[in-house]
């Protein structure tokens, strides 16, 4: 009788098992995102703490050690507060005026009405338009002279021609200005957030409030709100992060100005150490952000998982 010889399997390579293993596969898949902040993030952080301890400037870059001496100067100089200040009105200005945004306008696309679908890929624009084109428009809305928004309260007959507001020359309403393109910009991710945690909600949750006899404003601040405040905190982090470290809206619209009413720390660190050419008071500047960042982060982070509980 003929035997018919069974081929024999190849043994299955080393490297291939490896591979086969959950943690060293994970490992494998993450490890080039977490290359990708190295070099993108740790790299500029450790040089700027390298500069930031010396006295380098363009006009001498000759290394030289000197502790949180650049430190103490910057935190004494009273333009430095000013510019903390501005950042911090800038900041949760900018994120609490596009949470209310963000709020009322997921409350508005969550109704079924004519062309909602269209309505909801327009919301998106703010976050599409680069922030360059978007900021020259407002900037074109501001003027001083050619402003729409001046020329729409004369038309209307909320002012006169000679009480037009100068937007971007004044310091109170400069500031106000950069908030409001700033909140505009930040208010379709807002809508994103709220809409995700509002329709995450068991819908047996709100008949039952309805039921009972809640209202829109109880059933919305009183169920609503406290069960998507994880998510929409979360989200405002990012925001925060976001704004605190931008320098984007200013540097486009007012360059820090009036008198540096609208400076922020990003073009603040910016002016000092790349147009000033003083490098290590500019890194200085922007390692100041961290440990504010840092607290602003944590706290919020140590709110999510006490609400969580």
């Amino acid at each position: 009788m003929a035997v018919i010889a069974e081929p024999i399997a190849k043994p299955a390579s080393r490297f291939r098992f490896i591979l086969d293993r959950r943690d060293v596969l994970g490992a494998v898949f993450v490890a080039p995102a977490i290359l990708y902040v190295l070099l993108l993030v740790g790299v500029p952080f450790l040089m700027a703490v390298y500069y930031s301890v010396s006295a380098y400037t363009i006009y001498d870059p000759s290394w030289r050690f000197v502790g949180l001496a650049n430190f103490e100067q910057i935190i004494e100089d009273p333009v430095f507060l000013q510019t903390l200040s501005n950042t911090f009105i800038f900041t949760f200005g900018s994120q609490i005026l596009g949470l209310i945004l963000g709020k009322f306008g997921a409350l508005v696309l969550l109704r079924p009405f004519p062309g909602r679908k269209f309505v909801r890929a327009l919301i998106i624009l703010p976050w599409a338009v680069p922030v360059a084109l978007a900021t020259v428009a407002w900037q074109w809305m501001f003027d001083s002279l050619y402003s729409v928004i001046n020329w729409t309260l004369i038309a209307l007959g909320f002012i006169t021609r000679e009480q037009a507001p100068n937007w971007l020359g004044n310091p109170d309403l400069a500031m106000v200005s950069v908030i409001v393109v700033n909140a505009w910009r930040f208010f379709p991710f807002a809508i994103v957030i709220f809409l995700a945690g509002i329709t995450a909600i068991p819908q047996d949750v709100l008949d039952a409030a309805t039921v009972d006899g809640a209202g829109f404003w109880r059933r919305n601040y009183q169920i609503i709100v406290p069960m998507i405040l994880p998510i929409v905190a979360i989200g405002l982090i990012f925001g925060i992060v976001f704004t605190f470290t931008d320098l984007s809206i200013v540097f486009l619209m007012t360059m820090g100005g009036p008198i540096g009413a609208t400076s922020v720390l990003g073009y603040k660190g910016f002016q000092t150490g790349i147009i000033s050419g003083d490098v290590s008071h500019g890194a200085a500047i922007s390692l100041f952000m961290l440990p504010v960042l840092l607290v602003v982060v944590v706290a919020m982070l140590r709110f999510i998982r006490r609400r969580e509980i």
